[in-house]
């Protein structure tokens, strides 16, 4: 595996493990989505997933990941990222977001949605639909001859322009033989940001958190659940995108949702 400024370059063979890995998790949250309804308690989910790691043959991506215990992520409303799946049961008007990763002969997928429970309220419905838009403006600068801040200039243009924060702590990665590799993707560009030239062969996890008040958080208790400071809504979307040379190739691609 070649390197280009200490970021590992996949090849085809390599590009084409994690397609089939994203597509494992990408049929999870398909599954997921026809699932999540009032009354529903999110333990479920991670019931789900790991059935079907079971069933395809791949391990969870993030279960005992520095000591995280489950194979899923299960954030709901205020709680931004990392929030654990429980016998919480989902209401009326509340989101969830689901962070999804498996391994796959040794390769790493990862994937992640924001889902509405039932009728939301219109601000919580554009929440959602902007975080989504804003992952693919990211997307689509994942192209040969850009560099890593047109994609964080994208997410964050078009979620500013929308009235949403950034969330600030928490950014995208490179992925591959590990969950987490270099290079480092914020959603926003900030003056001591370190830019990189996009290379054929970047395999980029672009993952917009996007909050409907500050972009300040804190971690409860357990040590790994994230919520905004101010209590309000925030959304998460995430894609496993290639660079090639015939522009991004989204890996967890989902067919409603194209570029």
């Amino acid at each position: 595996m070649k390197k280009y400024r200490g970021i590992f370059l996949k090849n085809e063979k390599e590009i084409a493990i994690m397609h089939e890995a994203n597509k494992i998790v990408s049929n999870i949250l398909d599954i997921f989505e026809k699932e999540v309804r009032p009354g529903v308690e999110t333990m479920l989910f991670e019931e789900i997933a790991q059935d079907e790691c079971l069933s395809n043959g791949v391990k969870p991506a993030f279960q005992g990941y520095c000591g995280y215990p489950y194979a899923i992520c299960c954030s709901v409303n205020e709680q931004v990222v990392h929030g654990f799946p429980s016998n919480r049961t989902l209401l009326e008007g509340d989101i969830v977001s689901f962070d999804m990763g498996v391994v796959l002969n040794g390769f790493f997928a990862d994937s992640a949605r924001t889902f509405t429970v039932g009728e939301v309220k219109p601000e919580v419905e554009k929440l959602v639909a902007v975080t989504k838009e804003a992952l693919w403006k990211g997307i689509k600068k994942a192209v040969v001859g850009n560099s890593l801040s047109d994609i964080s200039q994208a997410v964050q243009e078009h979620s500013e322009q929308n009235g949403y924060a950034v969330i600030r702590r928490f950014v995208g990665h490179g992925i591959g033989v590990a969950l987490h590799e270099k290079p480092e993707i914020p959603n926003f560009v900030s003056r001591g940001m370190v830019d990189v030239p996009l290379q054929s062969g970047m395999v980029l996890a672009i993952e917009p958190m996007l909050a409907m008040g500050t972009h300040e958080v804190e971690i409860l208790s357990d040590k790994w659940t994230a919520v905004t400071k101010d209590g309000k809504y925030s959304a998460h979307f995430e894609h496993s995108v290639a660079v090639t040379p015939n522009g991004p190739l989204v890996l967890s691609h989902w067919a409603k949702n194209q570029l």
